[in-house]
Parts: structure tokens; C-alpha cells; sequence
């Protein structure tokens, strides 16, 4: 019988989708009680104090880091952590229902696996290209009905979460590129702490620093640090160590339908026949992308390879807080 692991397998794809879409959740939980700068400055500040510690406990071998290594982890974290949430929580906050946000931020596989066959030089084939696209009709059908625009809010704000789609389009592909080798703590921490210290010159700078006084607020915060920042950021990029991109994107179609149907367990909001139907056609998707995979394509381990952790002690149960060589996010997390 086969084993699960935590490194591998279907269980860190299973539990990417569930955390992913906790992000979204936790984004309507945080903004129902304050600004979202107030948001995600206080969630980065109680991320940096659990994984800086964390950091220092597991990094028990020092790994040389460079000038370059760290200049690479922080543009990471700026792009999939940082500029990421602020679109997703913005987009949230402005209006924007949460299934159709979780749509716009699942476009991302298409948008990466345009890119990845030109610059990582990953073979893309007709039937992965096939489950890409029928993906997206899936997701399409689960919140159909909520991408219309006759709701009284402005069209633009419909435009919020496409930056944060492109941002982590260009994580993943950086990540992949050039900075597989780092280790797993050593990325997290970097990540962390770079949009730990933008939050907070966000927060001071526009006034929203001081965190409301309202009980929902703390546990929206624990909410997403739990489960969207140590959960969905972190099995995000474990699992982009060891699957492609494309792989590891089409998960990402799966985050619409689960975040509605968790939307309908904690607040109510009806899924219909058409979002269950759409939910199947995402699922067959997702095993259209991965089974059409050749064995040579999948991602070596390069935990054996000399300047990468082996796998950082937590790196199953690792902070939402960072990536791949490892971070996270984002609101997988929204």
C-alpha cells in the first residue's frame, strides 16, 4: 500500500484547497471590522513574531545566504505575499463578492501557464491545456451569477483583484526560476518580515495602524494567520517544490467552489445546483492537468542538492507565511 506523505502525494494538494480558500473567508471576517491596512499590518506583525522564533529554533545548520538570495526572497514576498493580499482584501473590503474574487485569482494557472513553456522551459501539453480551460468554465459556473456587475458598485473594482492574480503569476515563475535552492526557513522569514515592515508603513501612513477594539477583529486575524498564512502560503509553495507550475496552479481551480460552499456554511449564502455542477468540472480538471503530466516533467527533489534544506524541520505544517524553497501566499490567501 502506498504511504501518504506530507511532502508529496495527494495530501498537500487536498490541503492546499482547503487553506488556499480559507484566505477569502478570513478576508470577509477581517473586513466586516477594519480597514484593510489595519488588516494586514496586525496579521504580518503576529506572523513575523511566531516565525522569526520559529526560524531560529529549526535553523539549526546555517545556510550561506547571498546579497542576491535575499533580494530575490523579498521581491517574493513582495509579489505573492504583499501586493497580492492588499488586492484581494481591498477587493473584498470595496464590494467585491468573495466568490467572484477567489474566480479572478484562479485565472492565474492560465495566465502561467502561458508563460512558463517561453521562460522556465516546462512542456505545457494539449490535454493539460484541455484541463486548464475546462477549469475555468467550472469555476465560471460555481459563481457565474456574481460577476455581474448590475450590483451598484462601480465597474472598476472589478479590476482589483486582477492585480493580485498577475503579482503571483510572477512569484511562482521568480520563485521557480531563481531561487529554488533556498531554504525553507530562510524564505518564510525573509518573506514575512518584508511585508511585516510594508503593513506597517502602510498603517502608520494612512492612519489605520491602531487595531479596533471588537473581539471578531483578533479572531479574523487568528483566522488567517492559522489557516491562510501558516496553511495556504506555505503548502502553496511546498507543493510548487515538488510538482510543476501548471500542477500546482490547477489546484487553484478548485478554490472557487470550496470557498463558496464554506461561504454557505458560515454565512449563509446559498450554492446552487449549477455551483455543484461546476464544482465536478473543476475536480475533473484538476485530474485532466495532473494525469496528463509526463513523469519527466514533474519537479525533481532538489532537497539533497547542495544550498537547499533538505526539508526545513515544519515544512509540512510550515507558516502561510512564506514559499516555495521554502513561500503563502494569499489569500491562496486572499
Amino acid at each position: 500500500m502506498r504511504r501518504l506523505s506530507w511532502t508529496g502525494g495527494p495530501l498537500p494538494a487536498a490541503a492546499l484547497i482547503v487553506m488556499w480558500s480559507s484566505g477569502f473567508i478570513g478576508a470577509r471576517l477581517g473586513t466586516d471590522t477594519a480597514d484593510t491596512f489595519t488588516v494586514l499590518m496586525w496579521r504580518f506583525l503576529l506572523v513575523t513574531a511566531l516565525v522569526v522564533p520559529w526560524w531560529l529554533l529549526v535553523r539549526r545548520r546555517r545556510h550561506h545566504l547571498t546579497g542576491r538570495d535575499v533580494a530575490v526572497q523579498a521581491l517574493v514576498g513582495l509579489l505573492a505575499q504583499s501586493i497580492y493580499l492588499v488586492s484581494s482584501v481591498k477587493a473584498i473590503e470595496l464590494g467585491v463578492p468573495t466568490g467572484t474574487t477567489a474566480l479572478i485569482e484562479s485565472l492565474q494557472p492560465l495566465f502561467a501557464g502561458v508563460l512558463v513553456g517561453p521562460l522556465l522551459k516546462e512542456r505545457v501539453s494539449g490535454p493539460q491545456w484541455a484541463g486548464l480551460v475546462l477549469g475555468l468554465v467550472g469555476v465560471a459556473m460555481v459563481i457565474g451569477d456574481g460577476l455581474s456587475l448590475a450590483s451598484g458598485r462601480p465597474g472598476w473594482v472589478y479590476a482589483v483583484p486582477f492585480v493580485g492574480m498577475i503579482t503571483l503569476t510572477a512569484a511562482t515563475l521568480l520563485q521557480r526560476g531563481k531561487a529554488r535552492t533556498v531554504a525553507l526557513a530562510d524564505s518564510l522569514t525573509i518573506q514575512c518580515c518584508t511585508s511585516a515592515v510594508l503593513f506597517v508603513v502602510l498603517g502608520v501612513a494612512t492612519g489605520h495602524a491602531r487595531p479596533p477594539r471588537d473581539g471578531d477583529f483578533w479572531l479574523s486575524l487568528a483566522w488567517m494567520v492559522v489557516l491562510a498564512t501558516f496553511g495556504g502560503y506555505g503548502l502553496y509553495w511546498l507543493n510548487l517544490k515538488h510538482r510543476s507550475v501548471t500542477r500546482v496552479n490547477s489546484l487553484i481551480y478548485l478554490c472557487p467552489p470550496t470557498t463558496a460552499f464554506w461561504a454557505f456554511l458560515m454565512f449563509g449564502e446559498p450554492v446552487g445546483l449549477l455551483a455543484i455542477a461546476g464544482f465536478g468540472v473543476s475536480l475533473v480538471a484538476v485530474l485532466l492537468v495532473n494525469r496528463a503530466e509526463a513523469p519527466g516533467d514533474a519537479v525533481p527533489d532538489t532537497s539533497k542538492r547542495p544550498g537547499a534544506s533538505a526539508t526545513a524541520p515544519g515544512a509540512g505544517d510550515r507558516s502561510r507565511s512564506g514559499p516555495a524553497a521554502p513561500p503563502p501566499s494569499t489569500h491562496g490567501d486572499s
